[in-house]
């Protein structure tokens, strides 16, 4: 590597592009918890013209070199939706990717700070790629494995990086993770008998209703779900509401992978009252697929997902919401039940709830009367701008 001190510049060419989309692969090469992303994804994902996010946000990609050879990839964000929404000026810093070079590391925050200085923002939080509707926060304690799906993974070595460019913890969020069959017995015999007659009562009690997605139905289903999800999540740390187009990016990118058969709806009287989706963990082909950084890989491994999606063992609670008017009435106990009930039917074993922020009090009781254990922290931290 070139001692010439690193460089950090905007990407414009095709050239640069083509280095920036596929420096992840560089920085991971040989590592065997690393799931590739599929290349063809990252096209639509910095594609300011396609990706929805561009609609109310404004973004810089910026990488950093040595000499001719390309050591670091950082965003600088500013997205408006969340200033609005939160009433504040702040900017976000995501992609960071780098080489085990701390003057590297520190020449791309500050280079993001920068740009968020000169658009008058107060503060910078991250990482954030883009936001919390997207892959969110650095991994900080649970590097043993790989990642499941829609979660971050990162070297260790980050989080002295970020941490001595004077950045401080903003929030942690929480992966939580159960062995189904060890937990509640291969058939469900094992379930607790709290939780049962918890179940039961809320039941009777609200005339609840559960039932699966309908894929027929899908763009409908999607209406209902960003209504619960817009209600349920907006007092949450760091929420940003969806927008339909958003929405409808991400359910599309996900339609492959949904398995109607744990993910539903509550309803009183018909009407839903929450939502309840849990993501097979994609990650499992993937890491051995471990598509390369080109659109004919991507496209192999995408195959692959497809014919073996129905194989995989883990099954993540990706977004799971109750609308105000029926929280601290069990609802929440009642999808974990007819989540578990319905996974072990579907022939899953495995179980993480994530990501969970870690002052969510009443979701984190809740998992931990399941049996759940935290296994892995994400953290999102922040910097104040002078």
């Amino acid at each position: 590597m070139s001692n010439e001190p690193p460089v950090v510049r905007v990407v414009k060419t095709p050239v640069e592009w083509k280095m920036f989309l596929g420096f992840p692969w560089v920085v991971y090469r040989g590592d065997p918890h690393w799931v590739p992303p599929l290349y063809f994804d990252r096209q639509v994902l910095f594609n300011r013209e396609k990706h929805p996010f561009f609609e109310f946000a404004d973004a810089e990609f910026l990488m950093a070199w040595r000499g001719d050879k390309p050591v670091g990839t950082i965003a600088a964000i500013v997205n408006h939706r969340h200033n609005e929404f939160h009433q504040e000026r702040a900017a976000h810093f995501g992609f960071f990717e780098v080489l085990p070079d701390q003057e590297a590391a520190h020449a791309l925050l500050e280079a993001a700070c920068d740009w968020a200085r000169q658009r008058g923002m107060s503060k910078i939080l991250g990482p954030s790629n883009y936001s919390s509707n997207h892959t969110y926060g650095l991994l900080v304690d649970g590097f043993d494995g790989p990642p499941v799906i829609e979660m971050t993974y990162n070297p260790q070595y980050y989080v002295a990086q970020i941490e001595s460019a004077g950045f401080v913890p903003a929030m942690d969020l929480w992966a939580w993770y159960f062995s189904i069959p060890e937990l509640y017995g291969p058939h469900g015999e094992k379930m607790p008998p709290k939780l049962v007659r918890v179940v039961e009562k809320i039941r009777a009690r609200y005339h609840i209703s559960i039932r699966e997605i309908n894929m027929k139905d899908w763009d409908n289903e999607l209406v209902r779900f960003k209504e619960i999800y817009n209600a349920a999540w907006s007092k949450n740390w760091g929420f940003v509401p969806l927008t339909d187009r958003e929405l409808h990016h991400l359910a599309e990118s996900l339609k492959m992978i949904v398995d109607p058969r744990v993910t539903l709806f509550a309803e009183v009287d018909g009407k839903p009252i929450a939502a309840s989706v849990p993501l097979p963990n994609a990650n499992e082909i993937l890491l051995k697929a471990r598509p390369g950084p080109s659109v004919l890989s991507s496209y192999l491994a995408a195959i692959r997902l497809l014919l073996e999606r129905r194989k995989v063992k883990l099954l993540r609670v990706f977004a799971m919401g109750v609308v105000e008017e029926y929280r601290a009435r069990g609802v929440d106990a009642l999808f974990y039940y007819e989540t578990v009930k319905r996974a072990i039917e579907a022939g899953y074993t495995q179980a993480e709830a994530s990501w969970i922020l870690a002052n969510n009090d009443m979701m984190n009781r809740a998992i931990e009367m399941m049996g759940g254990k935290i296994y892995r922290t994400y953290r999102v931290y922040e910097k104040a701008l002078g």
